[in-house]
């Protein structure tokens, strides 16, 4: 069996992993954990890549038979992640694979000879979690107790053309988009329960990126 750690932002990405990957990946073969960046207690958020370097280092050599991925927010990454400043402007796609590729030469840099570079996969989420939940806008609707926002959900998706696009404006990431038409919506309450109703397989259909890293993960479960 392959272990993976990941390393998340805060605690609806936590729930998410442990509560919506982990199984599935786990008929894989594939023992899937969560941490939450930071030291036992912190409440979670973007963290400079001082602190998130720190950690990962720490996982990777803790468990040199384990793999480490990360999850965390493209929107409100500190100014200090490498890749962020030469991703400004670029396609949600091309964006997360410039701040990835820079995390993942930073960290092999910083670990230094001998490191398996494929031990670590690292993974920005475009361009909030909540993105994820668009793929499903009924099933969203529903989690936030408003089957009538169905429609607005939709026009949002059809506005920004996937939900890997509802872009990182203050006032238009998809958390706020959320919130404007619900505003009880509260992330750590409501985001899980989203998440288990829209499924993995809506996911990655409507979101290519998140597909991309899932597959990768998927692809631990055969024999090293």
């Amino acid at each position: 069996m392959s272990r993976v750690l990941a390393l998340v932002e805060g605690y609806t990405e936590r729930a998410f992993v442990s509560e919506v990957l982990a199984p599935e990946l786990g008929r894989l073969g594939i023992d899937l954990r969560a941490r939450i960046v930071g030291k036992v207690g912190h409440k979670g958020g973007v963290r400079r890549f001082e602190s998130v370097r720190k950690d990962l280092c720490a996982l990777l050599r803790q468990e040199p038979r384990s793999f480490v991925t990360t999850m965390f927010d493209y929107y409100g990454l500190p100014s200090d992640w490498p890749g962020l400043a030469g991703a400004k402007g670029k396609p949600p796609l091309m964006a997360a694979r410039c701040v990835e590729e820079a995390m993942a030469r930073d960290i092999c840099a910083a670990m230094g000879d001998p490191f398996e570079k494929a031990r670590f996969i690292p993974y920005v989420q475009m361009h909030e979690f909540e993105a994820l939940l668009f793929s499903a806008p009924a099933a969203l609707a529903n989690a936030v107790q408003c089957p009538s926002l169905k429609p607005q959900f939709e026009a949002v998706v059809t506005e920004c053309g996937e939900p890997e696009g509802i872009d990182d404006r203050p006032e238009k990431c998809p958390s706020k988009r959320i919130e404007a038409l619900a505003r009880h919506y509260q992330k750590t309450v409501h985001g899980p329960i989203a998440a288990q109703r829209v499924g993995l397989a809506r996911m990655r259909a409507a979101c290519p990126h998140f597909a991309a890293w899932l597959g990768r993960l998927e692809g631990l479960g055969a024999p090293r």
